[in-house]
């Protein structure tokens, strides 16, 4: 099978198009056909290891499983011998951040693990981008313990994750102020926004608002650059380690002091949140935003695009034309 292999960390470059063996189902996975996929901050930050410490989990020296891509859709051609829940033919999409694979024709997972069927209202292209930017932000939003009526503010809000946030945040039932530039204005209020700052031409840390939860989503802010925006009990999370690593040292030693706090969740996903996802989707409560288009044997371009900082939503990497 087409496979997109990195077998050392580094820049886009590094990742090339390759003919691998097609992988085999254990027991209790599934093989699935993989018709989309996306380009994520997940993947880059894997493949470039910029952050040492992901190592710990992709392998020290080099990647311990040479295949990105940790999001998928497609239809299931093979199941093992106990797997119960799927049957051949099925639409599925899922997360996969441990052995990812989606950048391939195939990839294997467990039935157990964040895959289930996809909703009947998407295609391909648009159940692909469902999981990661909306898992980040589901796993911050719950950190922070967010109540119907809070104040909230997004900085970052037309990424994969903050665009997810801003539809989430509607659905619990918070009031949102979203922070992004002009030409997104229009996007971010059919998000759900309830106020938008236009961040080339306003300054938001001058904004009179207090806010219960401030949530970075693009990691370009800092603590202390938003703690006077914060209510009393207000909570600041960024999806960044932030200058020097300060978040985690914010995380151990603010909470400490009552009042005011950074909070740095560590994020994880399980079947249930997929399938929270989905009910969302089929409410029509959530829909990925989608900015751009590539091919298998574009993946280069692809990451330079997503690194960029230039991306709006999801980039679909299309598998399958």
């Amino acid at each position: 099978m087409r496979a997109i292999v990195y077998s050392r960390y580094g820049p886009p470059e590094v990742a090339k198009l390759m003919e691998v063996p097609k992988p085999l189902p254990k027991d209790n996975e599934v093989l699935v056909k993989v018709y989309s996929s996306t380009v994520n901050r997940t993947d880059s930050g894997f493949r470039s290891a910029e952050y040492f410490i992901s190592r710990f989990w992709t392998g020290l020296l080099r990647p311990k499983y040479q295949i990105l891509g940790c999001e998928f859709a497609g239809i299931i051609e093979e199941i093992g011998q106990r797997v119960t829940t799927f049957k051949k033919g099925d639409k599925v999409f899922g997360f996969n951040d441990k052995t990812c694979g989606g950048h391939g024709e195939y990839l294997t997972i467990a039935e157990t693990d964040a895959v289930i069927n996809m909703p009947d209202n998407l295609d391909f292209d648009e159940a692909a981008p469902l999981t990661e930017g909306a898992h980040y932000a589901l796993v911050d939003i719950r950190a922070a313990k967010v109540q119907r009526g809070q104040n909230v503010l997004v900085y970052g809000a037309t990424g994969a994750i903050g665009s997810a946030a801003v539809q989430l945040l509607k659905h619990f039932g918070a009031i949102v102020t979203a922070v992004c530039n002009t030409k997104n204005i229009g996007l971010v209020k059919s998000l759900g926004a309830d106020t938008v700052i236009d961040y080339q031409t306003q300054d938001f840390t001058k904004t009179e608002d207090k806010f219960d939860f401030i949530f970075d989503a693009v990691g370009k802010s800092s603590f202390g650059q938003c703690k006077p925006l914060l209510s009393e009990k207000g909570i600041y999370i960024s999806t960044e380690l932030g200058k020097n690593g300060e978040n985690l040292l914010f995380a151990l030693t603010t909470p400490l002091w009552g009042g005011k706090r950074l909070l740095f969740p560590i994020p994880s996903i399980t079947k249930q949140d997929v399938i929270f996802l989905k009910e969302l989707v089929e409410k029509g409560e959530y829909k990925p935003v989608i900015d751009n288009f590539y091919k298998l044997d574009q993946i280069v371009e692809a990451y330079k695009y997503v690194e960029s900082g230039q991306k709006t939503g999801n980039v679909i990497i299309k598998i399958v034309e």
